[in-house]
């Protein structure tokens, strides 16, 4: 089996065991749960933590450059290696999906508007539930999942207001991560419109060649059949 036969296999699986993190992982938070309950959660964070690991694994050694193929997949390393860093993981689904959809043209470009809205939404809610895991207790103003969302909004958003922040080390490299997101999301916008206008122009300079030939085309029979006429007479 090669690497592109694999991940065609786990794609769909992956998505569903990250769906299912992303769900587990907000239980857990949100609800702060204990007893039978935790420890459902708790065990199904880490099966799907470990059906990760066994990608990446795999990933590795199909690999036909496997030095290249690993570091230009630092990022999935880290998020296997440190546990901390496991709702990032969910980053996997939106990427997913982009890839799963992708086309050409006018039809493409309707999907990245759709996905940059719903990249937009997921990373929000996976930002406010990691940095409240992280903050809830600490000395800091992010206590509840309306503070953590209000905070991953106005941060994805590049706004900022600062009436809340992150103050512990998990909690800011959760913020640092918002803060990549929502420059890259901005950047996808401005390259859509962009890509959009270009062919907008292009279109019309098309119309206006096709014009021009047709104009062109009309004036040499015009003046073929002139000559015709001066010739005969």
């Amino acid at each position: 089996m090669d690497q592109q036969r694999w991940q065609k296999l786990v794609d769909w699986p992956l998505a569903i065991a990250a769906l299912a993190f992303l769900i587990a992982y907000s239980w857990q938070v949100i609800g702060e749960l204990t007893g039978t309950a935790a420890a459902i959660a708790e065990t199904i964070i880490w099966f799907t933590w470990g059906l990760f690991v066994i990608d990446y694994v795999v990933n590795l050694c199909l690999a036909q450059q496997r030095w290249r193929w690993f570091y230009t997949h630092l990022l999935d390393l880290v998020i296997v290696v440190l546990p901390m860093l496991r709702p990032l993981r969910l980053l996997r689904l939106v990427t997913l999906l982009a890839v799963l959809q992708r086309t050409a043209g006018a039809a493409f470009r309707g999907r990245v508007i759709l996905y940059v809205i719903g990249a937009s939404l997921l990373l929000v809610w996976v930002a406010a539930v990691a940095v409240l895991d992280a903050e809830r207790g600490q000395d800091g103003s992010i206590q509840t999942i309306g503070d953590g969302l209000w905070w991953a909004f106005v941060t994805i958003t590049t706004v900022g207001y600062g009436d809340f922040f992150p103050v512990t080390s998990t909690g800011q490299l959760v913020a640092v991560g918002v803060m990549i997101g929502g420059i890259a999301l901005i950047g996808v916008v401005t390259a859509t419109l962009a890509s959009w206008i270009v062919e907008m122009v292009g279109e019309s300079d098309k119309q206006e060649e096709a014009a021009t030939k047709v104009e062109m085309e009309v004036l040499t029979s015009e003046i073929r059949a002139l000559r015709e006429a001066l010739s005969r007479s």
